[in-house]
């Protein structure tokens, strides 16, 4: 198949698919002028019109039905033969672009990146931290890593390891400040909020499936998930982190566990997940690979 044509079906699904020219032209990385063309250039040669164009919205028209199955059965079986000839070839090329949270790149990351980039010298990794929830499409990204609890977007999303939160200070904190047993003894304790994404109003606590609701007053207000860890470890105050990231300092005997039988949830006592998120469309082997060695190292022991 010519590469035009390529190009303009991969527009065409594109467009049905985020109902948006706008939206198929970041997720593509074309600007909306050359998809728009390609598309025009589609419906041309197939002697009908495809889309509906108004203000508000475009919509398939029924030609535009009949060709989309067939259009997107056409891209997974290139995809397919792509990733078959890298995988024949064991050459792996290209870049992945992605986002993690610092913590992340603190923890696993680098093992990860080490480990994949031996495994695939020819692929490029550029990657962010940044503890804000970024949009892979308007940052032009293959992915972007999140903790917490999936929200509902355009973006696809991809499970990587649950886990759990608690509350945890230093040794050193709690010798002088007592150690808290219950969520309603943090009153006048010094508490570290982690202001990113978002600032949370309340901590809610779950035991045996009661939920007990905190409204933190926090000592220290931070934006990097990395400088809550490393205050706590400081002995700045009281601070929720992730399981996988505190009770390895835990049994260091740096941090212990505050209001141990509790861990904390969303307000339906629901717990979080790390997870990936990405546009529409299938992803490349490449990016596939890396996303499967952050999930093996995230639910390692």
């Amino acid at each position: 198949m010519a590469l035009d044509m390529l190009r303009e079906i991969q527009a065409f699904v594109s467009v049905a698919h985020k109902r948006s020219f706008v939206a198929a032209a970041r997720a593509l990385g074309r600007s909306p002028s050359a998809v728009t063309r390609a598309v025009q250039t589609l419906e041309d040669n197939a002697g009908s019109k495809l889309l509906n164009r108004n203000a508000n919205a475009v919509t398939l028209t029924a030609a535009g039905e009949r060709l989309l199955p067939h259009a997107e059965r056409l891209l997974d079986v290139q995809r397919d033969a792509a990733d078959e000839l890298a995988a024949l070839s064991g050459n792996a090329q290209g870049w992945i672009r992605f986002a993690v949270p610092q913590l992340v790149a603190e923890h696993l990351l680098p093992q990860v990146l080490a480990d994949f980039s031996r495994r695939h010298p020819q692929v490029t990794l550029d990657v962010q931290y940044s503890d804000e929830a970024l949009d892979p499409l308007l940052g032009k990204l293959d992915f972007a890593v999140r903790g917490a609890f999936p929200q509902s977007s355009e973006l696809i999303g991809y499970p990587l390891w649950p886990y759990q939160r608690h509350l945890y200070a230093s040794p050193a904190y709690l010798a002088l400040a007592g150690t808290p047993a219950h969520p309603e003894q943090l009153e006048g304790h010094s508490l570290i909020l982690h202001t990113a994404p978002r600032i949370l109003k309340a901590w809610h606590f779950c035991r045996d499936g009661q939920i007990t609701s905190v409204r933190p007053r926090p000592r220290l207000r931070l934006a990097s998930g990395t400088a809550v860890y490393h205050g706590a470890l400081a002995g700045a105050g009281i601070a929720r982190l992730a399981a996988w990231v505190g009770e390895a300092q835990v049994k260091a005997g740096r941090l212990v566990r505050v209001c141990a039988p509790y861990r904390l949830t969303s307000s339906t006592g629901q717990d979080p997940q790390m997870h990936a998120v990405y546009p529409a469309g299938d992803l490349p082997a490449r990016v596939r690979d890396l996303l499967i060695a952050l999930r093996q190292a995230g639910r390692a022991p």
